[in-house]
């Protein structure tokens, strides 16, 4: 059992596990993407209509703060569980649990004080059950499998974001209804992975003893020891902040830049045409990662097709720049994503602790959407200039290319 538990996995796993897997990532990413792109925005808009770039950056930002705390810690808390249900599920299954609950609760919200508070749980909540459901890949995934695992995994993403517009702007109407649907999705979305999944648990006799002292610690990793998953966190952090810049004001520039009549129907277009991009490039990037054991030429290739996106934004303010924006965007990160999560499961340091460092180097995440409407807020408020920020995004897009060439335990 302990073989199983904590080295790494050799048999391939099955299609039907792939599918189950990737429907739980997408209940996650559906719930955690628009609210983002729709919901919050117009939310807030109507409590704080003067305000609403500044109310949207405070309420994004200390949730990602939240989520920053929530996915190292409860990772490595689940890395400890010896629970007869196993290392993961307790935590997946709570996390969904609080996650709908927030969700609801935060549906009859008239306050940003409100709004804030419930997303800031319902983060906490999201990056609780994704730490599990992340941990799994290494744990049961052989990495010669993973490029094509991750692939799948990526594609959750844009196909959680344009189903969770499409159900809240063409399907149900309402604050209300948009909230409430979206916290059942992540329950049946995550339930059939839960019942479906074996997940072994910990033995007693591997688990320590919770020391807090200890515990603390044991978020401290030697950069010099494992300077690939230094590496590997800071260009994550790179690139994911670039393109959450390029997401996070899209109804607004949409708004109040391109001067469309109807915004959240052109975010949901551009999410379309973004999603078709990544459909297109992310299993076959995936399976020739896997077959040439390479992944950083995928990386830096993907990063800088995300900064040529960022470029079309900054210098073309209509619609038609925006399509080919979303098209050249979803290109590259249909690339990004299916290597990069692959590559990331081949730096961990420790096998015994693998939710807990993927919580640490999963930070990279939850941190660019805390810094995204910072530097945007910022950006927006002291010059406002749209092509100030896209062109600030492009730069941070090619830094990421850049931070990934000195790893080097991986090709």
């Amino acid at each position: 059992m302990t073989a199983g538990v904590l080295t790494e996995p050799t048999e391939p796993v099955t299609g039907r596990w792939i599918a189950a897997l990737s429907t739980a990532v997408l209940g996650f990413w559906i719930v955690v993407v628009t609210p983002i792109q729709v919901l919050l925005p117009l939310q807030i808009e109507r409590i704080d209509a003067g305000g609403k770039e500044t109310s949207l950056a405070w309420v994004t930002a200390a949730a990602a703060v939240a989520s920053i705390l929530a996915a190292p810690v409860t990772g490595a808390l689940s890395d400890r569980t010896t629970s007869r249900l196993g290392r993961r599920r307790p935590w997946i299954i709570g996390g969904a649990l609080v996650a709908a609950v927030a969700l609801a609760v935060q549906s009859a919200q008239a306050t940003v004080l409100g709004v804030a508070l419930c997303w800031v749980i319902a983060q906490a909540a999201q990056n609780t059950l994704f730490s599990g459901l992340s941990a799994m890949v290494p744990d049961r995934v052989p990495v010669a499998q993973r490029g094509l695992v991750s692939a799948f995994l990526g594609l959750a993403t844009p196909v959680g974001l344009v189903l969770g517009v499409l159900l809240v702007t063409q399907v149900v109407s309402g604050q209300t209804a948009g909230y409430l649907l979206l916290a059942g999705l992540l329950l049946v979305c995550t339930v059939p992975f839960v019942l479906s999944t074996p997940d072994e648990p910990l033995p007693a006799a591997e688990a320590e003893p919770f020391v807090l002292k200890r515990f603390l610690a044991g978020f401290k990793i030697d950069l010099r020891k494992y300077p690939d998953f230094g590496w590997a966190a800071v260009s994550r952090l790179a690139i994911q902040l670039a393109n959450s810049i390029a997401t996070l004001y899209l109804l607004y520039f949409l708004r109040d830049d391109v001067k469309l009549d109807d915004p959240a129907g052109g975010v949901f277009v551009l999410t379309i045409i973004y999603t078709a991009g990544i459909l297109l490039t992310s299993v076959v990037a995936g399976r020739l990662s896997d077959r040439s054991g390479k992944r950083k030429v995928f990386v830096i290739t993907s990063s800088c097709v995300i900064a040529l996106a960022m470029l079309v934004l900054a210098i073309g303010h209509n619609w038609v720049a925006a399509m080919v924006a979303a098209g050249i965007l979803g290109l590259g990160y249909g690339v990004y994503a299916a290597i990069d999560n692959a590559l990331i499961t081949q730096v961990l340091p420790v096998a015994k602790e693998r939710a807990k460092d993927l919580g640490v180097i999963n930070i990279a995440n939850t941190a660019s959407q805390a810094f995204a409407p910072l530097v945007a807020g910022a950006v927006i408020a002291l010059v406002s200039s749209y092509t100030v920020l896209y062109l600030i995004a492009g730069v941070i897009a090619l830094a990421g290319a850049v931070l990934v060439r000195p790893i080097k335990g991986v090709r």
